[in-house]
């Protein structure tokens, strides 16, 4: 079973499927060590790993496991990030939700706004009973992010990651269908594509 990889707009993003042409920013984005520092693997050191990231963003909707977008900002083109739901499950009706913005776009709402986005798609189309999401514990700002749009922290997974030989701990969250409540941003039709 496929799943369609949507393009959505919002007031200032435009979330959309990965192309060949994003490589060079997904290298960028995932080659800064102060980006990922927080992340559950260290920073990329070859550019070929953005080229099987969007391989894989396509694999997955072919499988019908997960959606990832890439998110752009709608006044200028530029490069947000992106944000994407995975291990989507239709037996239990659940997936996992990840996103990871170019630090220059940090402090600016956009995670907020783009998470909000998939969510609202994927709650509909996905008929989603439970979301997932996973934080480092020192990444206070993405546990404000998920906790804005409902999520509720439900546990310390401790001491489950290790890169380059740090030790760290991560938060999980969950958001439920019957408790989550879409932010008040237009979101306009998506168009859906492979």
């Amino acid at each position: 079973m496929t799943m369609a990889t949507p393009t959505l707009h919002t007031a200032r993003l435009r979330l959309r499927p990965f192309t060949e042409a994003d490589a060079d920013q997904l290298f960028a984005l995932h080659g800064n060590p102060y980006v990922m520092r927080y992340w559950d693997s260290p920073p990329w050191d070859d550019r070929a790993r953005a080229e099987r990231f969007v391989d894989r963003c396509r694999k997955m909707a072919a499988e019908g496991s997960g959606a990832r977008v890439a998110i752009d900002r709608a006044s200028d083109g530029a490069f947000v990030g992106w944000c994407g739901l995975t291990g989507w499950n239709p037996d239990y009706r659940s997936a996992s939700l990840g996103y990871i913005l170019d630090e220059a776009m940090w402090g600016h709402g956009y995670a907020t706004e783009a998470a909000n986005a998939l969510l609202q798609w994927a709650f509909g189309a996905l008929d989603l009973n439970r979301v997932q999401a996973e934080a480092d514990t020192r990444n206070v700002a993405s546990a404000r992010v998920l906790e804005k749009i409902g999520f509720v922290r439900e546990g310390t997974l401790r001491e489950d990651c290790v890169v380059n030989g740090e030790v760290s701990d991560s938060w999980v969250f969950g958001l439920i269908r019957r408790e989550w409540r879409p932010a008040a941003i237009p979101i306009s039709a998506p168009e859906e594509r492979y």
